[in-house]
């Protein structure tokens, strides 16, 4: 497998920050960090409240996006000493899952979700849930750090009757972070940049946009700069905020050391043979 003999690699993620530049030194790159994602905060009085609309109200359907958020509602039940009430609430209600996490945890408490998607993306759960009728509906929809445009249109073209439950959110980064970031991928002084969220994604798309540099930002990753995500829902975000050359590993090898092992993969393949 060819290196990343001296390709300078942005590393956006704060999580495993050490690890992965050890890959990338270890295959000839040089890592950069440069921390695109805050910390995630929980609003714990917001989110009780929210689990206690559920509990007394119930939904027709839940949404669940993550595993993390999906625990994380456990938990707050669980500190309400209502946590078999919220299973039993969860077994009277449909539940739709996206990701294989979210089913994962579900299965621990012993549930099994009425849809899941195909492929771990929103669009696929959108896809699932095609065939059911929403109209009216009281739909539970849990957010992901962020709110969900695509969801949420969904449900509102549907006229369903959905309210949101924000188990985290993630506090922006430092602004001299994404200034330092944003210049250095718009003056090619980067070869890659790699994106672990779709957070990371949103905040440097959004800066870009405020600063009035996103079409810039979008040249750079088309001809020069390559984007690289995780998995298929950061390369979905990557993708719907207009970024078309996407790098990212196989959808069964969805790991943080797998997605530098598919960098140095695609410059293997762009190099004359």
């Amino acid at each position: 497998m060819r290196r990343l003999e001296g390709k300078r690699i942005a590393l956006t993620g704060p999580r495993k920050a050490a690890e992965l530049s050890v890959i990338v030194e270890k295959l000839g790159g040089i890592p950069l960090l440069r921390p695109a994602q805050g910390t995630v905060a929980v609003e714990r009085p917001q989110l009780e409240a929210e689990i206690r609309q559920f509990l007394d109200h119930g939904a027709d359907w839940i949404i669940l996006t993550t595993g993390i958020g999906t625990e994380m509602l456990y938990e707050a039940a669980a500190g309400l000493d209502a946590a078999d009430v919220f299973v039993e609430r969860l077994k009277q209600t449909k539940i739709a899952a996206r990701g294989y996490k979210t089913v994962r945890y579900l299965k621990s408490l012993g549930l099994t979700p009425t849809v899941r998607d195909d492929d771990g993306t929103t669009r696929g759960i959108l896809r699932a849930l095609q065939p059911y009728d929403l109209r009216e509906c009281r739909v539970a929809l849990q957010l992901y750090g962020d709110h969900a445009p695509q969801l949420v249109a969904w449900l509102k073209q549907q006229q369903a009757d959905y309210y949101e439950i924000l188990p985290y959110q993630h506090v922006p980064p430092e602004l001299e972070v994404l200034d330092m970031l944003l210049s250095e991928i718009i003056g090619g002084q980067v070869d890659a940049v790699t994106f672990t969220s779709t957070p990371q994604v949103r905040f440097m798309m959004s800066y870009a946009r405020r600063q009035g540099k996103a079409d810039q930002l979008l040249a750079a990753f088309q001809s020069g700069t390559v984007a690289v995500a995780v998995g298929k829902v950061t390369a979905e975000a990557l993708w719907d905020e207009g970024v078309e050359r996407v790098v990212a590993p196989a959808p069964d090898e969805e790991r943080m050391g797998s997605m530098i092992v598919a960098l140095a993969k695609y410059y293997e393949s762009q190099s004359p043979a």
